[in-house]
């Protein structure tokens, strides 16, 4: 009876429940939202004390900058190579299906288009102009690129100096892990409301209407998932990646609820640890960096809508503006925040880029929250793999 009433078992009976409730009682649902405010303000609570104290302290575990560099350059290069297949597998996918031929894109109000970025942009956010300010912003990228300076600061200091500030930094991982488990044990209760709340609102019809688009989108995130990360794992982590995504479902469940890899660090952590039987510093230094730079998910959906704007508006794509998304994509979802919705900004970049109207967004403005929490799901689902195959390669 008690693994019946597991945390998993139990935040998966209320995704179920939440559909229904959403379905049938939507004024019930609208009414629940606040519980759904507050968990995921609990969770983001932890997040940026969090990933500065594992950072930070992962640094410190490395004893040396040359170990730095061997765990540095491996973390980079398994996430630029996963997000290179995971847009690879986008483009192949909706070049095969070609959804949006043919359609006509309805009219937008202002609104309803973010503005552009730069790639410049994109590259300058992630040195902070004051840490303080980037900590209190909660600006995750700058957090952690201030956490790796600092640590290496700390490696060229007296050994002695280093075991004082490495004993605080572990004191206080310790607590944020204990605080993380009390707040995750508010997990089922805060799926609920936030599921039950979106399917109140927007309902299954949306979805209906945009189903080619949806459906390349879901095959290739599944593809993802399922085919290239397990592969990855299988040739350089040598483990059974399946057997693994049962052992951290209840990381890739929050993650598909709150559609936020920031907000699901915390779990990912603990359970990369526990269940995963990554070393600490490992752990410390992946999973954060993952959950900021780390988004083959999100790279894989804004491939595939850059593509499906332009066949609603008859654009041809010539093999240069696909090699252009291709880049485009590549580097700009280095730079996502691991926060909901952030794929909408870094899509008008990608947009840019390759000449497509900036106001196709609002073509998939309605369905994007949906597709958010499943392409989530994918980048915790890579940052867990990345995490065991780093362990095993730096063993």
């Amino acid at each position: 009876m008690k693994r019946l009433l597991s945390l998993e078992n139990l935040t998966l009976l209320s995704i179920v429940l939440a559909i229904l409730t959403g379905l049938y009682l939507p004024e019930l649902s609208q009414k629940l939202k606040p519980l759904g405010d507050v968990f995921l303000r609990l969770l983001k609570m932890i997040i940026v004390p969090l990933v500065f104290v594992s950072v930070f302290g992962a640094i410190l575990g490395l004893e040396s900058i040359s170990r730095f560099k061997k765990l540095g350059v491996r973390t980079f290069l398994y996430y630029l190579t996963t997000t290179a297949m995971a847009v690879t597998t986008g483009l192949l996918l909706v070049l095969i299906f070609q959804p949006g031929k043919g359609e006509n894109p309805r009219p937008l109000s202002p609104h309803e288009v973010p503005e552009p970025i730069s790639l410049g942009q994109v590259i300058m956010g992630i040195i902070p102009e004051n840490p303080i300010k980037a900590l209190a912003e909660g600006k995750v990228l700058q957090v952690i690129f201030f956490a790796i300076l600092l640590g290496l600061a700390f490696l060229t200091v007296e050994r002695f100096k280093q075991e004082l500030v490495k004993n605080i930094t572990d004191g206080f991982s310790d607590a944020l892990v204990r605080l993380t488990r009390w707040v995750v044990l508010l997990t089922p209760v805060g799926v609920f409301a936030l599921v039950s709340y979106l399917v109140a609102r927007f309902g299954i019809d949306i979805i209906l209407s945009l189903w080619e688009y949806v459906l390349v989108v879901v095959l290739g995130l599944l593809i993802h998932a399922l085919v290239n990360l397990p592969l990855v794992a299988l040739l350089f982590g040598r483990y059974n990646p399946y057997r693994y995504m049962l052992d951290v479902r209840e990381a890739l469940l929050i993650a598909f609820s709150t559609a936020s890899s920031a907000a699901t660090l915390p779990v990912s952590m603990e359970l990369a640890r526990t269940k995963g039987k990554v070393r600490k510093e490992v752990a410390g230094f992946v999973l954060p960096l993952g959950a900021t730079i780390n988004m083959d998910g999100t790279a894989l959906y804004e491939a595939v809508a850059a593509v499906f704007i332009a066949n609603v508006y008859g654009i041809e794509l010539t093999p240069e503006k696909l090699i252009t998304i291709f880049l485009t994509v590549t580097l700009a979802s280095i730079g996502a925040a691991a926060i909901p919705g952030a794929g909408l900004v870094l899509l008008a970049l990608v947009l840019s880029s390759a000449g497509i109207p900036l106001e196709g967004i609002g073509l998939i403005v309605a369905v994007d929250r949906f597709l958010d929490m499943l392409r989530t799901a994918v980048n915790v689902w890579g940052d867990l793999n990345g995490a065991r195959i780093l362990n095993k390669l730096l063993k």
